[in-house]
């Protein structure tokens, strides 16, 4: 297994698990926070989303799909295009609602078609490339890429969570 065949195989896995998550929910239960401080399973995806988007788009150096291909306008969310959900106080997690699941694993596939785009042209020597040094050490290409997929696994895994709370309660 080389480099491109190791990061198309992580993020194949948390593909599977955000269709898994949003499959057969409805609007409300995509909506739908624990508690009044948490986040919902639409907040979640979509930020894990928007994180990837954000973070793929900067190290390939190309416009992120949120605002190439439309998704923003798609999701008429009332924040700026360049929110990606750091820090958002649970007012702001509230105003994430998708009325039609699609949206959720559709923006999620593009990015991802969009990820394994640039993973494709990668060579194992890019993966030493600084990408951002404000970090002590410098964050290189192999760390932002992992970090992603670790930000990734972790918010689906609660995504997964708050469902199986949810259709405990059905």
């Amino acid at each position: 297994m080389n480099h491109v065949d190791l990061l198309t195989d992580a993020l194949g896995r948390v593909k599977e698990n955000v269709h898994e998550v949003v499959e057969g929910l409805t609007p409300d239960e995509l909506g739908e926070r624990l508690d009044p401080g948490g986040n919902s399973i639409a907040w979640l995806i979509w930020h894990l989303t928007r994180v990837q988007d954000d973070h793929v788009a900067d190290v390939a150096d190309r416009e992120q799909v949120w605002t190439s291909d439309g998704w923003y306008e798609r999701f008429g969310l009332p924040f700026r295009p360049a929110a990606l959900g750091f820090g958002d106080s649970p007012e702001r997690v509230a105003k994430v609602r998708v009325e039609d699941p699609a949206l959720l694993t559709g923006y999620y596939d593009a990015v991802h078609a969009a990820s394994l785009d640039y993973f494709a042209g990668l060579s194992a020597a890019d993966l030493d490339r600084i990408v951002d040094k404000r970090w002590d050490p410098p964050v290189t290409l192999g760390v932002r890429l992992i970090s992603v997929i670790d930000d990734d696994a972790q918010h689906v895994g609660q995504a997964a969570f708050v469902r199986g709370v949810l259709l405990r309660r059905r």
